[in-house]
């Protein structure tokens, strides 16, 4: 017999990963278009304290949302990196 509360946690966590990737696919959208505006202006792939920055602002955002800081940063830094792949693709 199936049990209805871990399905329906299940669907939650099921729909919960559909928007994660629907807003990454949105985001890697934006940063592509970052990445051709940087190649076509002559600006570096990397940002290092724009990211550092964001790190900061994020860390934040997860410790009042009580999510542990050291994963969101490891997530982002995760994201970060492979934009900057992206970006240094697109000027080569």
């Amino acid at each position: 017999m199936t049990d209805d509360l871990l399905s329906g946690y299940r669907q939650s966590i099921d729909n919960i990963d559909a928007a994660l990737i629907h807003m990454l696919a949105e985001r890697f959208k934006v940063t592509q278009a970052v990445g051709r505006h940087k190649a076509t202006h002559g600006l570096p792939p990397a940002d290092p304290g724009r990211e550092e920055r964001q790190i900061a602002r994020l860390r934040r955002l997860a410790e009042e949302a009580q999510l542990d800081p050291e994963f969101s940063e490891k997530f982002l830094r995760f994201i970060i990196d492979e934009v900057i792949r992206h970006h240094e693709r697109l000027q080569a």
